[in-house]
């Protein structure tokens, strides 16, 4: 039961958030540029959002991102661990700046399981976006222009042009993401 509540952690934190605050989706949609079925889907657990989606999300709720990431400080350590680590399918990250709610940087440590993406997500928010390759192998796509990364190297870039990951290697990719948001 631990591991069904920590897989729909961010949309049970979402949903209370978003009641509390008496916000309805039609003013979440304004405010995030997101369409209301996609809310709906990643509210009701259906849909994990990207890095990018949840911090537009916590900003329009007016919360840190980190929020959404950390656990509930009644659970038991195993499962504050484990929920903080969030998952969606080939997909993970975790928050390395926790309570970040008014800088303006932010940084997560993602990984992508081999030869896989973050499956019918593209990303674009404001600002700018810095990734490290800590090991594997990465394939972005920014634009129309797709770089290929490995061990050691970067790509820093305008986070407003849509972009997207995959990880084309047969091990495990580890990324160090810095999005900078105005």
């Amino acid at each position: 039961m631990a591991g069904k509540h920590s897989e729909h952690d961010f949309s049970d934190k979402m949903k209370r958030l978003r009641k509390k605050k008496g916000i309805l989706f039609e003013e979440l949609s304004r405010e995030t540029g997101y369409d209301i079925e996609y809310l709906e889907s990643v509210e009701s657990g259906r849909c994990r959002p990207p890095v990018s989606a949840i911090i537009r999300i916590s900003e329009a709720l007016k919360v840190d991102a980190g929020t959404f990431l950390s656990a509930d400080k009644e659970q038991p350590r195993s499962v504050k661990a484990e929920s903080f680590n969030k998952r969606e399918k080939a997909y993970s990250y975790k928050v390395l700046t926790p309570n970040a709610q008014n800088k303006h940087m932010k940084a997560f440590l993602v990984t992508i399981d081999p030869e896989k993406e973050h499956e019918g997500i593209e990303y674009s928010h404001d600002g700018e976006e810095f990734i490290y390759v800590l090991d594997g192998r990465l394939k972005i796509t920014v634009g129309k222009q797709e770089h290929f990364l490995k061990r050691e190297q970067t790509i820093h870039f305008n986070s407003s042009l849509v972009h997207k990951l995959h990880n084309p290697g047969k091990t495990k990719t580890q990324l160090i993401v810095v999005l900078y948001t105005p």
